[in-house]
């Protein structure tokens, strides 16, 4: 399993110069359905905004060619 940190970016300004931090809001996991062996991705969030837990999954072929936005 595969795993990620989650961050945004934040820019600020010190001494006249812009800078980017990146502060860490959660982690991504990469799984696998034991079923298929389809690849998604589980976003958990170090602290509740809305949800907590976000998964994603790779858009069917059909999904793909009419444009994606079917469940």
């Amino acid at each position: 399993m595969t795993t990620y940190v989650l961050t945004v970016p934040v820019t600020y300004k010190r001494d006249n110069q812009e800078h980017t931090s990146y502060r860490r809001v959660g982690a991504v996991f990469e799984n696998t359905k034991t079923d298929t062996g389809e690849a998604f991705l589980s976003i958990k969030l170090d602290f509740p905004v809305a949800v907590t837990e976000l998964v994603a999954f790779q858009p069917k072929a059909r999904d793909a060619e009419e444009g994606g936005d079917h469940i």
